[in-house]
């Protein structure tokens, strides 16, 4: 039994806004789905979810703003070349993007935000990123790399490529797609996370099983006032908050 991501969730005040700048910035079409409370993301060419190779992105209606703290995940864009990361950045910004300062320094890649506040980064052109689509990866702050590695690591069925007491990284076995990576940084969680990852069963497995068995990890039950629905809400041990999802 294992989990794999289905998208990576947003929560935004206006998600239609917020899910056209992701796909105008990505290249790729947004679907409204549910009742009307959300947008998804994906690949252009029709209506796939999951994808079998990218991480899409799901954005969330919400009544609350984004506060001033930084979000402790966020999305790494991949460029092909110097030339390529300068006009992406020039073009994001004239999609809404605009600079943001998380005490970065003077590094390679550019940290925006996107129209609501949401921190990523375009980096520079890296050997490692020049297969993995728009999105080069997803990024997670927490203080103990390893130990994210090993719980993520048993949680989904994902590959762990590199683990130090400071980086952490794994990708789907497939060798295709965004990679997912923990960043040990000093700050720690102080308000509920604004981007998360939503984890999908595979055809046939036991969803509830599969919840027991992130238990077992070490993942904790989240109560955020969602009441009945078809998904379970938890976080790993560092807390940062995560769903489970019913297969559709």
């Amino acid at each position: 039994m294992a989990l794999r991501p289905a998208h990576v969730n947003i929560k935004a005040l206006d998600h239609s806004a917020v899910g056209r700048f992701w796909a105008e910035a990505l290249g790729w079409s947004a679907y409204r789905t549910g009742s009307g409370v959300t947008t998804y993301i994906g690949p252009a060419g029709g209506f796939v979810w999951p994808d079998p190779v990218a991480v899409g992105i799901d954005v969330v209606a919400v009544p609350e703003p984004k506060t001033t703290a930084k979000n402790r995940v966020h999305l790494d864009l991949a460029t092909t070349s110097t030339d390529h990361q300068a006009e992406l950045v020039a073009r994001l910004r004239t999609l809404g993007a605009t600079p943001a300062q998380v005490g970065q320094g003077e590094v390679p890649w550019t940290v925006l935000a996107d129209p609501e506040g949401n921190e990523f980064c375009v980096l520079e052109p890296r050997e490692i990123y020049r297969d993995t689509g728009p999105v080069a990866a997803v990024v997670v702050d927490c203080s103990d790399p390893r130990a994210m590695a090993r719980f993520w690591d048993e949680a989904m069925d994902w590959t762990l490529h590199k683990v130090t007491d400071d980086h952490a990284v794994l990708r789907s076995p497939s060798g295709t797609g965004p990679y997912l990576d923990f960043l040990r940084t000093p700050d720690t969680k102080t308000v509920p996370d604004r981007v998360h990852l939503d984890l999908l069963p595979y055809p046939g497995d036991d969803t509830a099983a599969e919840v027991a068995r992130l238990r077992a990890l070490g993942a904790t039950d989240l109560d955020l006032g969602q009441g009945d629905v078809p998904w379970t809400c938890l976080t790993d041990p560092e807390g940062h908050e995560f769903c489970v999802l019913a297969p559709s």
